[in-house]
Parts: C-alpha cells; sequence; structure tokens
C-alpha cells in the first residue's frame, strides 16, 4: 500500500494573506485524517510565511496519524523539531526568496552539518527523509550519513508532463527509487503532484508514500478538503493498480 501524506500549509498561506485566524489550519488536518490521509505535512519555514509553531504543535497533539514536519537543516528548526516531536522529520532546502521549494538538498554543501542533526533527530525517535533530487550521488550520500528515507523531488517529471515530455525524468524517478530501496532506504516523493500526473509515479514500486498539498488544496476550494482528499487516493488506487500489472 502506498501512503498518501497531505500537505495543508497553503490552507495557513489564505490565513496569512489577512494575517486573520481563518482558515484554520487544525481543522484541515483533522478533515483529511477524516477523509482517509495516511499522514499530515507541514512546512515550518524560517520566515513563517504560512505555518505557525503553534499550528505545528496543536496539530501533533490532535492528530491521530503520523506527523511529517518539513524543515530546513537549521540548528534551529532541529531545535524545534526535538522539542515538537513529530513522527517523522523531512530536512529541505530552503531560500527566503523562493516561492516554493525549488529542488532537492545539495548533500555536498550541507552533508558535515547534517551528520550533527540526524543523529539528534533520530535519539528523539524521528523518522529522518531527506528532500532530494533523483539521483545516485544523492541518494547514497543520504544513506551515507544516516537518513532512515529520501523523498524523491518529482518537480521536473511535473513540468514535463505539462510539456509532455515527462518519460525521461520518470525513468529517472524509476532508477533513482530502485537505487533507494536496494541500499535500504525508504523512498517517498513529491512536488508538484496533480490529480492528472500522479498514476505513473504511484506505479514505481519501491516509492512508499507521496506527500501532495498544492493540487489537493487547490481542488479543496471548489470540492471541499474532504472531497478533494478522497479524490486523491482515488488517482493513487489508479496507479497502485498499474503496479499490480507491472509487477
Amino acid at each position: 500500500m502506498i501512503r498518501l501524506g497531505v500537505n495543508i500549509d497553503h490552507v495557513a498561506t489564505i490565513r496569512e494573506a489577512r494575517k486573520t485566524v481563518e482558515p484554520e489550519p487544525v481543522y484541515a488536518a483533522l478533515i483529511a485524517e477524516e477523509a482517509g490521509a495516511d499522514s499530515i505535512v507541514v512546512h515550518l519555514r524560517e520566515d513563517r510565511r504560512h505555518i505557525q509553531e503553534r499550528d505545528v504543535r496543536i496539530i501533533k497533539e490532535v492528530l491521530k496519524i503520523p506527523l511529517n514536519l518539513e524543515m530546513a537543516a537549521t540548528d534551529e528548526m532541529v531545535d524545534k523539531a526535538c522539542d515538537i516531536r513529530p513522527h517523522q522529520a523531512t530536512l529541505v532546502p530552503e531560500r527566503r526568496e523562493e516561492v516554493t521549494t525549488e529542488g532537492g538538498l545539495d548533500l555536498g554543501k550541507v552533508a558535515n552539518r547534517l551528520r550533527r542533526s540526524i543523529p539528534r533527530l533520530k535519539a528523539e525517535g524521528i523518522l529522518v527523509s531527506l528532500f532530494v533530487d533523483p539521483d545516485p550521488v544523492s541518494i547514497e550520500t543520504a544513506k551515507d550519513i544516516g537518513a532512515d528515507a529520501v523523498e524523491l523531488h518529482t518537480g521536473q517529471y511535473a513540468m514535463g508532463w505539462l510539456k509532455r515530455s515527462w518519460e525521461a525524468p520518470l525513468k529517472e524517478l524509476e532508477e533513482a527509487s530502485r537505487l533507494s530501496a536496494g541500499i535500504g532506504l525508504m523512498t517517498f516523493a513529491g512536488h508538484g503532484l496533480t490529480y492528472q500526473n500522479v498514476r505513473q509515479v504511484t506505479a514505481i514500486s519501491p516509492v512508499e508514500e507521496l506527500n501532495i498539498g498544492h493540487s489537493i488544496i487547490s481542488r479543496a476550494v471548489m470540492v471541499g478538503l474532504g472531497q478533494a482528499v478522497r479524490e486523491m487516493i482515488e488517482a493513487i488506487g489508479k496507479g497502485r493498480r498499474l503496479r499490480t500489472i507491472r509487477d
């Protein structure tokens, strides 16, 4: 069974546009949970542009499913994660000027920092995943520095889908997932996945979890969050059937 992590950051984006009290990300997390999400994903950015620390703490308290905290690999954020103790921490690159995360971690630059941070997180019982591009060096480095999992950046595939040139990025994801699973890493995927393009990624056998936010929240504006989550679960189910045929 492939799991769905629902990222609710953009519920908070709407709230922060007015610096008011609605919509409430905590309610969104509970609705997604009730609709069948396997985990809730929130990104506590250093600039606090959407999710706030109070959101993370309350969501952690009320959820019955795992909380996946996306965060920069900084001492401040590692301290907060060790205090909050989510089920999972996904370490991502972060630049204040970016609209959204633009690529995987450059492990050549941050490996030494992560060698210090990962053991601290794991000592608190937190599963550690690194958000990386689907390339062999990044995956092997993630294993070497002690990560439990990698989340493969699917952005190039998603952009390729829009341009009708997605076959090569999908092949990269397939090869990267086989390598990751082969060296004992849990293998997740996410970024830019939609109801239209998710099926092919779901069909990649080693992928255990998909983390999806923007497309679900966009659909929720039209049909409600619960229905949007259920529709994504249905789309993933179609990919699972394709995976069964391939296997």
